[in-house]
């Protein structure tokens, strides 16, 4: 009963809220935009931005953003006004109740009080498409992006989708960024002005898809550099910018559902969940007890009593349930809020909650290379829960924001491997579970500030992240009898639990990172020669500090005990090898492997400064050039310090552009990036990948790689939104880092070294045209088509420390070819939204080759994804369908043994991996208030 009031008090508390939503947006409607240069594309301060013959008007604030509120439905003429600059009248402009209409404006400067005095007339359309323009054009570096009124016209959910339309990317499960065919090794991302770190324990990835794509304000991807970006990348910088004030009060919601071609509704195995498994988190049962012995305690011997007590201690419920494996959920809730205050001081908030969960199978994946041929299912559960919270106050020509993200995800893996390893001449059942959490938080403090009377800018950032990775009790073993009693079924598989080693043990890992960092920026505009220039100025520092502890241990089957007892225990499943009654009568000895040197805590100090000149020479050259200097220390400890090093780095660059004519510009560039190794990559710290079959290791030597750009480009804008673009580039890669395969030994290590010199060129071809020049039909002038072709050659040579079979070969990851290409079209008044996508990245390496086997290589797949959006409700709800990955090409990874530069397994070449990933489906509603 009291239960039931509970969930009544719930409902209408939720029913309350909805209710106040609705009644408190009543009534009048805003115009809101941004007001900037029309040649540099700067953000102007202080611009008079008015209702014509009222004195309704307001300033803009130090973004350069305005709003004008309270404004019942119709039609006006805003009147824009800025000293040295021309005076803008926009008719046409159309208010509607409940809504926002954006509105930016671009400015023109007056070259005498005459012309200041010039009243320049355009209509809203026309001014929408002049915005759009100047934001395409003056881009200070070449670069590709797409802004909040772009994402709200495509049916996109979270900022992973909305990637997929930027010209020259390509995001690989939810979270790898390929830009220009480089792999995410090479790329970096920054979230709200601050890196975004790594949510990947072995690699360098970030996980897009956990903002939603309605709290996004922009996001760009720059190819070239500038003296004010991180210097560590040779693709692309992605840039994502979150709201912090909304332009309007809202709640909205979101519930879509998805079903995998391969997965859904099949029969699923597991372990069983909890409730809190299913909102992202462990239970701490798996989790090693806080009184656990030591590594050195179990070194020098445990008493009966404490042997018996540690090892029930350990998670052993590893029972399989077999259900039906669910749809995948997807939940999302929003909700942002503004007050404008009477001297048009602005606060504003965004809450945003979201919810995935998703249960899929790979099915029959092959590995069928050297000495093995395996078969694997494998089911993986994954549960994400993040959370958004963004708070600004803008006063006068100053703007404080306080943006905060987190993001949980629980992914549990369980593998059932059977096939004949040839080397030991035994049939094998190899079971492996698998339980990884990770968490990111993210806080970042801003500071905006209009300085002196002119349009200078004080911009300054703090910001603290998080990030853990903890992997408990992670199980692998393996059940073994002679091959030649394969089909013989009174031979019955016994258990290998007599002694231990990495790819037989139960790890424990857990990794805690924080990261501090911060900067300070001023940029003030003033004439040189008689024309437009910026000087940009800027300090900054990151410090990471990591710890991470690994421990293998397991329960090894004593050889002294009665031969039938022995016999009997080895046969036993895997869910009750390890019963409690086993352990208390003393036939297992707790063991652990490895050394305190798998354990290591590390740390870094990035501090940088830089200086720049964004500089107009006549009406149509302009040059931004600069120079950056990063120092950068670093120390990683073991069981002693390994790494102790000392880097100062100059890094110059220069982008020049000349405007051809309005619509069209010519850009050369030249700029000089790093790639630093990751912690990872230092760390000596070895364990076995059994999806791999290999060790994965660190390599405490490597080098910071040094990175010569160069760029030509030739682009035209022939419409609104539109472009068509020729790109010529060229980087010269000094001790690349790259993953290689150690085979010298029976299990191969996976590790990573630098290659003295590697190179890369080509061209990529970019063009994104409305339809409406075939013919004057109104479904054409509503469809876009774009594409992107990057092709790419890149030349490596081995080191010569060993006799590696490759000489020369590609940069590992680097594809010679990228293409993405997408149909976008709208109907019923852009009511109706399809989208078709399409990508394909050329086969890469995936690790350099050994010494006994060459490199292994990633097929290349044919994706497909199609998305169509349908508003319903006066355009408040909408509901979406997304089919992604329709041909379900597999995934295959491979030796390429008869060099013909394609998956040929009849052929000779050799499996690492191959599975069908499934087609996934899906629908979902979603509605704003």
């Amino acid at each position: 009963m009291k239960s039931q009031l509970t969930l009544k008090k719930a409902l209408l508390t939720l029913l309350f809220v909805v209710i106040s939503a609705t009644v408190f947006a009543q009534g009048t409607g805003k115009i809101s935009g941004t007001v900037s240069d029309k040649k540099t594309g700067e953000t102007l301060i202080g611009v008079s931005v008015k209702i014509a013959g009222t004195t309704r008007g307001v300033g803009t604030d130090v973004d350069g953003k305005y709003m004008l509120s309270g404004l019942t439905e119709g039609k006006y003429i805003v009147e824009v006004s800025y000293i040295g600059y021309s005076t803008k009248k926009i008719t046409d402009v159309e208010v509607k109740n409940n809504a926002t209409t954006s509105l930016n404006v671009i400015m023109e400067e007056g070259g005498s009080q005459t012309l200041n005095q010039v009243v320049i007339t355009a209509s809203f359309k026309q001014e929408s498409t002049n915005a759009l323009y100047a934001q395409q054009k003056n881009s200070a570096l070449i670069s590709d992006g797409i802004s909040s009124e772009q994402i709200k016209k495509s049916p996109d959910k979270n900022t992973s989708d909305v990637l997929k339309r930027v010209s020259g990317a390509t995001i690989q499960d939810n979270k790898f960024v390929i830009v220009r065919g480089l792999s995410d090794r090479y790329n970096t991302a920054t979230l709200d002005n601050s890196t975004l770190p790594s949510t990947e324990p072995n690699r360098k990835a970030f996980s897009f898809d956990i903002v939603p794509s309605n709290l996004v304000d922009k996001i760009t991807i720059s190819k070239t550099a500038t003296p004010d970006l991180p210097a560590d990348f040779a693709g692309g910088a992605v840039q994502i910018s979150t709201k912090d004030i909304p332009d309007q009060n809202f709640i909205s919601f979101g519930v879509g559902y998805g079903y995998n071609t391969q997965s859904t509704f099949k029969d699923f195995l597991g372990t069983s969940k909890s409730a809190l498994n299913y909102l992202g988190f462990d239970d701490g049962s798996k989790q090693l007890a806080s009184n656990f012995p030591s590594r050195k305690k179990i070194a020098n011997g445990l008493t009966t009593a404490r042997n018996n007590s540690s090892l029930r201690s350990l998670s052993n419920d590893f029972s399989i349930n077999n259900t039906s494996a669910l749809p995948s959920q997807n939940y999302q809730f929003s909700l942002g809020r503004v007050k404008q205050f009477k001297n048009n001081n602005r606060f504003g908030a965004l809450f945003s909650l979201t919810y995935r969960n998703s249960q899929n199978i790979n099915q029959d994946v092959k590995r069928d290379f050297y000495e093995y041929d395996y078969t694997d299912n494998q089911y993986k559960f994954s549960t994400n829960l993040g959370g958004l919270a963004n708070f600004a106050y803008s006063f006068g020509k100053n703007k404080i924001s306080f943006k905060n993200i987190y993001n949980k995800t629980y992914d549990d893996n369980y593998t059932e491997r059977i096939g004949i390893d040839n080397s030991s001449t035994t049939a094998n059942k190899f079971y492996a579970y698998d339980i990884l959490q990770k968490s990111l938080l993210k806080n970042t403090l801003e500071g905006d500030h209009q300085i002196g009377g002119k349009n200078s800018k004080l911009k300054w950032t703090l910001s603290l992240s998080n990030v853990k990775n903890n992997q408990p009790n992670q199980l692998k073993i393996v059940y073994v009898k002679p091959v030649s009693a394969i089909n013989d079924p009174t031979v019955t598989y016994q258990a290998n639990v007599t002694s231990l080693g990495k790819e037989n043990s139960r790890l424990f890992t857990d990794l805690d990172e924080n990261i501090y960092s911060g900067d300070v920026n001023y940029s003030t505009p003033f004439k040189l020669f008689n024309t437009s220039t910026t000087l940009k100025v800027g300090v900054g520092s990151q410090y990471r500090e990591r710890t991470f502890t690994a421990r293998f241990l397991g329960a090894q089957l004593s050889t002294n005990i009665d031969p039938d007892l022995f016999e009997s225990i080895r046969k036993l499943p895997v869910d009750q090898i390890f019963a409690p009654e086993l352990f208390r009568s003393g036939v297992y000895k707790l063991a652990e492997i490895g050394s305190d040197a798998d354990n290591y805590d590390a740390n870094s100090l990035t501090s940088y400064g830089y200086a720049m000149l964004d500089q107009k020479f006549g009406e149509k050259v302009r040059v931004v050039y600069g120079l950056r200097a990063e120092n950068y220390h670093i120390q990683l400890n073991t069981t002693k310090t390994l790494i102790d090093d000392t880097k100062l780095d100059l890094l110059p660059s220069v982008n020049f552009t000349y405007s051809i004519n309005p619509k069209s510009n010519f850009r050369a560039s030249y700029y000089r990036t790093l790639a630093r190794p990751e912690f990872r990559e230092l760390a000596p710290f070895s364990f076995y990948d059994y999806e791999l079959l290999a060790n994965q290791s660190g390599n405490p030597d490597l080098k910071r790689t040094a990175i010569d750009n160069a760029d030509l480009r030739y682009e035209i804008y022939p419409g609104s939104g539109e472009v068509l673009s020729f790109s010529v580039f060229y980087k010269k890669f000094t001790n690349a880092i790259e993953s290689y395969r150690y085979d010298v030994n029976s299990t191969p290590d996976i590790s990573y070294f630098n290659t003295a010199k590697a190179t890369t060129y080509g061209i990529e071809l970019e063009a994104r045209k409305n339809l409406g020049f075939i013919n004057d039909s109104q479904s054409l002038k509503n469809t876009t088509a774009y594409v992107n072709l990057s092709l790419i050659k890149s030349e490596v040579k081995n080191p010569d420390d060993q006799k590696y079979i490759d000489k020369t070969r590609p940069m590992v990851g680097q594809s010679p070819y990228v293409v993405n290409a997408g149909l976008q079209h709208t109907a019923l008044n852009n009511k109706l939204n399809f989208n078709l996508l399409y990508n394909k990245i050329g086969r890469r390496i995936i690790q350099a080759s050994g010494i006994n086997f060459p490199s292994t290589w990633e097929a290349p797949r044919n994706v497909f994804d199609f998305q169509v959006g349908y508003k319903v409700l006066k355009n408040k709800g909408e509901i979406k369908f997304n089919a992604g990955d329709i041909l379900s090409e597999r995934s295959t990874i491979y030796f390429d043994y008869n060099k013909n530069k394609k998956y040929d397994r009849d052929g000779g070449d050799e499996t690492i991996t191959s599975y069908k990933p499934g087609t996934n489906l899906s629908l979902s509603f979603s509605y704003t208030f």
